[in-house]
């Protein structure tokens, strides 16, 4: 399900990249490398910045502690973050195969459920990050 562009000089076509705050580099550079695939592309160690490749788009990890993450105040915590979930589309979708990867790792996941997205209604499930930002991996829309 496709809904026609709006007209003028910006057309969104995809997510391009989507930057969030860590406390922990390390870390949140494991989850995002080793459960969900994701690879380092670029790294800027002077000013805080580590990029990796999610699908098309990029996810930037930007520490707090670095030149650029504190600039921006407090570390994301229990009261508040920096996004509310951020959406991965997946294909294939392989519920039960995705389940057992993650719990491999160690990673609990909600409930499968048929979500609406960019391409319609189709599958989807919820988890955290180490840091507790919500992510949805969905599949393709039901046909």
């Amino acid at each position: 399900m496709r809904t026609e562009a709006a007209r003028g000089p910006i057309a969104i076509r995809e997510i391009d990249h989507v930057v969030l705050r860590v406390i922990d580099l390390a870390r949140m550079q494991r989850f995002y490398h080793e459960v969900l695939g994701c690879a380092e592309v670029r790294r800027q160690d002077e000013i805080g910045l580590v990029q990796l490749r999610a699908g098309s788009a990029m996810l930037d990890l930007v520490p707090v502690d670095g030149k650029l993450g504190r600039v921006k105040g407090a570390a994301p915590g229990k009261e508040g973050h920096n996004v509310d979930h951020v959406c991965f589309r997946v294909e294939p979708f392989d519920e039960a195969a995705i389940r057992a990867h993650l719990a491999a790792h160690g990673v609990d996941a909600g409930p499968g459920e048929s979500r609406f997205g960019a391409e319609g209604e189709g599958p989807s499930i919820y988890l955290h990050d180490p840091e507790g930002n919500m992510i949805e991996l969905k599949g393709p829309a039901a046909t």
